[in-house]
């Protein structure tokens, strides 16, 4: 789709509104030396792109040379795709004149952004800073620093109460092929939209998260091996069965699964216990895959 060019220069020129003088844009994937730096909007029309001419310069592959366009409107910002490669998505819906409203998340090409633009940008910047140290940007799902202190703390309850814990790892089978045949773009697409699958299943006391990669791992208080068992099925069910789609080219995902679970009687560290259900983990995959290890 041809980007029509901008006609409304007194826009361009227009004091910004109070509730968007200090709108930013905070980069929170990929991870690196990048996250958490804060990009201002503060002018009526911005460009964001790899070239080192625009605004806000992107010094990423995915990102097309001029690849965004911030417009100041009446009621706020609108984000325009300018006919990029990978296209520019708000809250995964492609950008054309999209209102950004504070929280919103902004995809361009491989990177995700959260716009903030309320009353105390600030008081968000650092709220967004802190949910980045506990948070997998990319999937929404607790990270791998968090899963540690939570099981740490699990373990400990556990064993003060003498109650059941469950532990299962998963990782999604294959996941190199769909990074090598469709690129990491359709690899990150796979990755969300297991997470989702994933966090429809879990009850809202257990704890779901990304262990790093493709990998990742779900906590089940009051949960003994069987119930833990029963659900991981569940899991696999629901990811062997959901229609993922790329570019409009359908791909089948399976993951595997391994099982580990303590009854409370017992004192084991967090490592010990993830290396249980890692060890069943590799013998799910060495024994064919898209299957369960308890």
């Amino acid at each position: 789709m041809r980007i029509q060019p901008v006609t409304q220069q007194v826009e361009s020129r227009r004091p910004l509104s109070g509730t968007c003088k200090n709108a930013c844009l905070v980069h929170i994937y990929p991870t690196g030396s990048a996250m958490g730096t804060r990009h201002l909007l503060e002018k009526g029309t911005m460009i964001l792109g790899r070239e080192d001419e625009c605004d806000i310069t992107i010094a990423d592959y995915s990102v097309s040379r001029r690849h965004t366009r911030f417009d100041l409107d009446v009621d706020g910002y609108l984000a325009t795709d300018l006919g990029s490669t990978n296209g520019t998505f708000v809250n995964d819906k492609p950008a054309y004149r999209t209102p950004l409203t504070d929280g919103d998340y902004l995809r361009v090409g491989n990177c995700l952004f959260r716009f903030l633009a309320g009353g105390n940008v600030e008081a968000e910047y650092h709220e967004e800073l802190y949910r980045l140290a506990i948070i997998d940007a990319l999937t929404g799902l607790y990270n791998k620093r968090y899963l540690m202190d939570y099981v740490q703390r699990e373990l400990a309850r556990s064993a003060r109460y003498g109650r059941p814990l469950g532990l299962i790892l998963f990782d999604i089978d294959h996941f190199k092929v769909i990074n090598d045949t469709m690129g990491h773009l359709a690899g990150d697409l796979t990755l969300r939209e297991v997470a989702a699958c994933l966090g429809s299943e879990v009850r809202g006391d257990d704890l779901l998260a990304r262990y790093g990669g493709e990998e990742f791992a779900a906590v089940l208080t009051e949960s003994d091996q069987a119930s833990a068992a029963e659900l991981a099925e569940r899991l696999r069910l629901a990811v062997e069965s959901h229609a993922f789609a790329f570019e409009g080219r359908r791909y089948a995902v399976t993951i595997s699964l391994g099982v580990a679970s303590i009854q409370g009687n017992e004192v084991v560290s967090p490592q010990e216990l993830l290396q249980r259900a890692d060890d069943r983990l590799y013998r799910a995959k060495r024994e064919g895959r898209n299957r369960v290890v308890s």
